[in-house]
């Protein structure tokens, strides 16, 4: 971790004892309602990764998103549960004054260890060239006022999937993107866990506009990702109940799907 690049600085956490850590919540992460919960995700993995310095790498990550964070001041506590050989299993939250916003059971190790024998029979996602594809930051005006976090990373979104932005949405329930953060911080394991939650929500492909907020996020980390552009596809198959579960996959440049998750989100508010 290089706090020179921005991303490192706005996830950074500080120990203050006894497995507690100080982080400031940037103001730049907010959507919609809230702070993005991978963001959030992102600062929990960053203490969670001090406290266990001979096994810095998420694998397995569930967090139960509580109430919505805001910027400013937060403590996360790391528990220990257990610290095995080969991976350790921790208990930690994020507090802001009496409210607990994420709560979250994650399973870490050192992944040069686990070796870098990645094989899938999933389909990597077909995408146009980085340049052929619809920037982010092209976005409608009223988008980018409902998340600033979008200055935060170079985003290219398959052309197919950008209707929703001019008010045709293809209803497929995909939205497929190149993803780079922005000063060219290259991907890690920590980041993924905020990169499988950074497009906007798959329903704006389903004519559904408006701030989805996350219920619960499982996140598996399956390799250190190659340096470059990461290809991200999210899709949804299920809207019921006012809720819909959102898959994500994200590859590197290597062409290895190197995370994965699922999360159940409530249905956007207009």
């Amino acid at each position: 971790m290089d706090e020179g690049f921005e991303f490192d600085h706005q996830i950074a956490v500080s120990p203050t004892g006894q497995g507690s850590y100080d982080a400031l919540i940037d103001a730049g992460w907010v959507v919609g309602g809230g702070v993005n919960g991978g963001y959030l995700l992102a600062v929990l993995g960053n203490a969670i990764r001090h406290a266990l310095p001979a096994k810095p790498d998420p694998v397995a990550v569930s967090a139960y998103y509580l109430s919505a964070a805001r910027p400013g001041p937060a403590t996360v506590t790391v528990d220990v549960r257990r610290e095995g050989g080969r991976v350790a299993t921790v208990a930690a939250d994020l507090v802001q004054g009496e409210d607990t916003r994420i709560t979250v059971l994650a399973t870490y190790g050192d992944l040069d260890r686990f070796g870098d024998d990645v094989r899938t029979t999933a389909v990597e996602p077909e995408m146009p060239a980085v340049e052929d594809c619809v920037r982010g930051s092209d976005a409608p005006p009223e988008v980018l006022a409902l998340a600033p976090m979008m200055g935060r990373f170079d985003m290219r979104f398959h052309p197919d999937d950008v209707g929703w932005a001019v008010g045709r949405p293809s209803g497929t329930g995909l939205i497929r993107a190149w993803f780079r953060l922005v000063d060219a911080r290259e991907p890690d394991p920590v980041s993924l866990l905020m990169t499988v939650d950074a497009l906007p929500p798959v329903t704006f492909n389903l004519g559904m506009m408006g701030w989805a907020p996350t219920l619960e996020l499982s996140a598996h980390v399956r390799a250190k990702p190659a340096p470059g552009w990461l290809k991200v596809h999210h899709e949804t198959r299920n809207l019921a109940g006012g809720m819909f579960e959102e898959d994500c996959e994200v590859w590197d440049s290597a062409g290895r799907l190197v995370a994965q998750s699922r999360q159940l989100a409530l249905q956007p508010r207009p």
